[in-house]
């Protein structure tokens, strides 16, 4: 059977068919009203945006849900996990101070935020999944700990995965810097000559995998790759290495999603934001041109339904001849596909059906 994808279009005509009236409308028809009892504790899994980002999704819109959510009696929290890069959301200081920087006060979304890893990006549990690539995987803790959320995730493309949607935000933005590391790779991390010794690091390594020598420290053979280290080190002189093929760092994000939502049943509802479409993630300190115009909001129970209709409205669209988009650009082409040629973006789905998270096939119901 088809899931169901309800999408309310950009077009509005008066305040009764507003953009954040049409969020509202898109929470009831989609009946993510009806998991919420009175006193539920509900995570909201968004991203805030990198310091310098414009393109996230507006805190206004948050609030719609953060409303609906207490008209039911819940009480919801705003969240995300730490990044493995060194950026404005390293740790979970900056983090918080980003995500007020780009307006989510609570003044304006009217819930405290939670950053679901702590401060350093070690606060998380196991959740085993027994899938191909992993037998489990972390979960930023205040995220497993509930048995209920609404992921809110601003679909736009991304540079390893080929697009960022509901997936995405489920594996890289419910996982700690540690969980980020496995999808990325299974490649020990790299020290960098900005190494000072300090051996914070050999403290934390959970198989003393890292050693000195030279006065710096230098990771062993016995490594496992769980990015502990990265998260650490004070001076963030420990990065990841990125060369995982691309179709094994999907496989092992969609397998990460599985694991972000395995406790939590039918409770978790999915809202996919397609405007302000950009070639790249939010977690860059810059946002460009957009792709595509904007196309309007998605909601559904089932996080692979939703990203496979997103992707297939925004490739109904023409494409924005002053973007980065160098091809592609007519109705009915692959826009993603345009910005990356190699990446099979496609996979994201049909491993997902695969594995149980969701289903490819879709029934898209305009409200």
């Amino acid at each position: 059977m088809k899931s169901k994808v309800y999408f309310a279009g950009v077009h509005t005509q008066g305040k009764q068919e507003s953009l954040l009236a049409k969020m509202r409308r898109l929470f009831d028809r989609a009946g993510f009203g009806d998991m919420i009892s009175r006193d539920d504790i509900v995570a909201i899994k968004i991203h805030f945006g990198e310091k310098g980002n414009t393109a996230y999704i507006r805190p206004t819109f948050a609030r719609q849900i953060v409303d609906k959510i207490k008209e039911k009696g819940g009480k919801p929290f705003l969240t995300d996990s730490n990044t493995l890069y060194n950026g404005s959301r390293a740790n979970g200081v900056d983090h918080y101070n980003t995500a007020i920087y780009n307006g989510f006060s609570y003044a304006v979304v009217n819930a405290p935020i939670i950053i679901a890893d702590g401060i350093h990006s070690n606060n998380f549990i196991e959740v085993r999944i027994d899938k191909k690539h992993f037998e489990s995987v972390k979960i930023s803790k205040e995220i497993g700990n509930v048995s209920k959320m609404i992921v809110l995730s601003h679909f736009k493309g991304h540079e390893n995965a080929g697009i960022g949607g509901a997936i995405k935000n489920l594996a890289m933005g419910c996982a700690p810097a540690a969980g980020k590391q496995q999808q990325h790779s299974a490649i020990k991390p790299k020290v960098s000559s900005k190494c000072v010794g300090c051996s914070t690091c050999l403290e934390y390594c959970p198989v003393s995998a890292i050693t000195k020598e030279g006065g710096k420290a230098l990771i062993g053979e016995t490594c496992i790759g769980c990015g502990e280290c990265i998260s650490i080190c004070p001076i963030r002189a420990i990065s990841p290495q990125w060369s995982t093929e691309i179709p094994i760092f999907l496989e092992r994000m969609v397998e990460y999603a599985y694991g972000a939502v395995r406790n939590k049943g039918d409770n978790v509802g999915y809202i996919n934001v397609l405007m302000n479409i950009t070639p790249l993630c939010d977690c860059y300190g810059f946002s460009g041109a957009y792709i595509v115009p904007d196309i309007g909001i998605l909601a559904s129970k089932d996080p692979v339904a939703i990203d496979a209709a997103s992707y297939d409205l925004v490739n109904e669209q023409s494409g924005n001849l002053n973007s980065s988009l160098k091809c592609n650009h007519e109705k009915g082409e692959d826009k993603f596909r345009g910005l990356y040629s190699s990446i099979d973006t496609v996979r994201q789905f049909s491993y997902g059906e695969e594995i149980g998270l969701g289903n490819k096939e879709y029934e898209l119901i305009n409200i």
